[in-house]
């Protein structure tokens, strides 16, 4: 379904309406036309937008119209450059993929659930009917094994919800440890056909995240090269397979929704992890969407790739 609808291969277009500060320099200037013009001449084929539900959800569930012409706007100037579009909920009322943001309770709690359910329908009701550029996706990286059986449950009732308004449209399910490929054999079989397995790839963490500060995995000091990686075709074959069985077995697509190098690591062992991994992606028909556009501490078109963007956009 991905490749027919034109999605094989997209990039995130992180830190605009999500994990960021939310000021209107922010939310009107880090994004603008060009980039997308950008991205459309480098070869892709769709954005992925992560944007968060208080860009467009005000406290009473009522949705903000400001943070709708924002996501209009992008659409719009996707469009013109040939660009599809993931709209992605990367944060929601009482739960975030970053615990430092302090969400939390979502899982437990039917007011916060009432208010994810509000925003998919708003977004279904205003984006329901355009399926051939638009994709949803329901939720950014649900964190821990125990948050399984209620996030199952939440997906099949907020697909139902959905459905009301866009029959037709594909929608994104991901599942714990922040989407991790060997977890989506844990998600219930997809409410219908045009249900799409996702996960995340950052592996091996140590040398993708190499001197990160923000995460306890990694020591920031340690610094790990690509040959000291164990970065291979077969460690992602093992990796994935599980995701592989999982979405074969319902008759399923399989899209890798982010996966990246960290700005420490130089253009030539970046190079080397994303040629490994897209050999892989190629031979199992895997869509994917790059982490990230700019900035973020991952982005493509910082300097480090200068000279050789053409031979890394070839690459992913």
């Amino acid at each position: 379904m991905l490749k027919s609808k034109g999605y094989l291969k997209g990039i995130n277009l992180g830190g605009w309406l999500s994990q960021c500060d939310y000021s209107e320099d922010r939310l009107n200037n880090f994004m603008t036309e060009p980039d997308f013009e950008i991205i459309s001449s480098w070869g892709f084929d769709h954005v992925r937008i992560p944007f968060d539900y208080n860009v467009i959800q005000n406290e009473d569930g009522s949705p903000v119209e400001d943070g709708y012409a924002r996501i209009d706007k992008a659409i719009s100037y996707a469009r013109k450059y040939g660009l599809k579009v993931v709209l992605d909920l990367h944060k929601t009322a009482g739960f975030s993929f970053d615990v430092g943001e302090g969400e939390k309770g979502f899982f437990d709690s039917e007011e916060y659930q009432e208010k994810f359910y509000l925003i998919w329908d708003e977004v279904a009701k205003r984006y329901g009917t355009q399926t051939d550029d638009i994709i949803f996706e329901l939720l950014n990286e649900v964190t821990d094994a125990e948050f399984i059986d209620s996030w199952n449950r939440i997906v099949k009732k907020c697909m139902a919800r959905i459905r009301k308004y866009a029959p037709d449209m594909l929608v994104i399910v991901g599942s714990y440890n922040n989407n991790a490929a060997d977890t989506v054999q844990y998600l219930d079989a997809p409410y219908d056909d045009k249900v799409v397995y996702t996960f995340h790839c950052y592996e091996p963490l140590k040398f993708t995240h190499q001197g990160a500060y923000w995460t306890d995995k990694i020591i920031p000091e340690e610094r790990v090269a690509f040959e000291e990686s164990g970065t291979t075709e077969e460690y992602f074959e093992n990796l994935f397979s599980t995701a592989f069985e999982k979405a074969a077995k319902h008759g399923a697509d399989l899209y890798c929704g982010e996966y990246g190098m960290i700005d420490i690591v130089n253009a030539d062992d970046s190079l080397k992890w994303f040629k490994v991994i897209q050999k892989v992606f190629e031979k199992h028909n895997v869509s994917r969407c790059v982490w990230t556009y700019k900035e973020m501490d991952f982005g493509l078109s910082d300097s480090r790739f200068d000279g050789r963007r053409e031979e890394l956009i070839a690459s992913i």
